[in-house]
């Protein structure tokens, strides 16, 4: 493990953001995290994982540890579940094809989300009906300060939408370098309630689904919305849809006729941050090498030599705009660094 100085961050970002690291280290096992955590040389410290939910704003004069610790065991299984355990640097998507290939269900919805294993339970990922937490079992998480090693079980981590224990009271205390789920083996409970799947699969003339044919299906549904970051700098999506009471909602309805829902609770729903904003008139608007996806008006993109700073300022424009139009407040899902 080696100590480099003023190394960019352009490769460690989905953005594609080039700022510079003042000092720069990646790690393999957890023994190497914990030395660093605990050298008195870098008092301060930024803690990287797959690099696909944050947008670097400017270069970082402090120590940037990359997460690449890989890894995926069984730690047990019957006859009706396995229980996987994933160290934190697996690629997400990599993780849920291996978890395909075994034919292990539960997070084929989740398919081509960007990012590492070890950030998926920060904001509670999830996509078309699922969430990471349906599956969570546990994770095990090293404390900054302290340097111990704790688990937290799915209750202790308080999950919310794109919310969890991890973005609040714990936040920046905790690296998370583990995550066990619980998928199934056998009699897979098919996640279709969302109209684009159905009528995916029934595009590519799929009779009788399968969790493999629904993660095909996803890919294809995220591929025609959403830019490669490999291709486009992004970070996905850029705003968390926004839960409002119905009361609101219904008021709402009188001016915006087609706003589309989704019902969250007797008293609550949840409005398309990307409706919002593509009624707003930014979907597809570019500023120079930056702008707002002509697909989905929820991801903000790098078009190639961006700086951060721009695409920052580019998202509190249009939270303002959605305010005074909407009276909704949309909320961040990336962490603005």
């Amino acid at each position: 493990m080696q100590i480099q100085q003023n190394i960019s961050l352009k490769n460690f970002n989905t953005f594609g953001i080039d700022v510079k690291a003042k000092y720069f280290a990646s790690v393999t096992n957890t023994n190497q995290l914990t030395k660093l955590l605990a050298n008195k040389n870098y008092p301060d410290k930024l803690v990287l994982g797959g690099g696909s939910n944050m947008l670097l704003t400017q270069d970082q004069d402090k120590l940037v540890i990359h997460v690449n610790i890989k890894g995926i065991s069984i730690k047990n299984e019957d006859d009706n579940f396995v229980y996987v355990e994933a160290n934190a640097g697996e690629n997400w998507h990599e993780f849920v094809l291996w978890c395909l290939d075994n034919d292990f269900g539960g997070l084929e919805n989740l398919s081509l989300i960007p990012g590492n294993v070890g950030t998926a339970p920060i904001q509670n990922i999830g996509a078309y009906g699922v969430e990471l937490k349906d599956t969570f079992v546990s994770c095990n998480a090293l404390n900054i300060d302290t340097l111990e090693e704790t688990t937290f079980t799915k209750n202790d981590c308080n999950f919310g939408y794109r919310n969890s224990i991890f973005k609040n009271e714990a936040k920046d205390k905790y690296i998370i370098t583990s995550v066990v789920f619980r998928l199934s083996k056998i009699n897979h409970k098919l996640h279709m309630d969302y109209g684009a799947i159905i009528s995916e699969l029934n595009a590519q003339n799929v009779k009788n689904p399968t969790i493999q044919a629904i993660s095909k299906a996803v890919i294809a549904i995220r591929e025609s919305k959403l830019p490669n970051p490999k291709e486009i700098g992004n970070s996905g999506s850029f705003f968390k849809n926004p839960v409002i009471s119905k009361k609101k909602f219904k008021k709402l309805q009188s001016n915006f006729k087609k706003i589309p829902s989704y019902p969250i609770s007797n008293s609550e729903v949840k409005v398309p941050a990307g409706w919002l904003i593509e009624t707003a008139g930014f979907k597809g608007k570019r500023f120079g090498n930056y702008g707002v996806h002509k697909n989905q008006a929820l991801v903000l993109v790098n078009y190639g030599g961006a700086e951060g700073s721009d695409i920052f300022e580019l998202s509190k424009l249009i939270q303002k705009t959605v305010f005074r139009l909407f009276d909704i407040s949309i909320e961040t899902e990336v962490n603005i660094l």
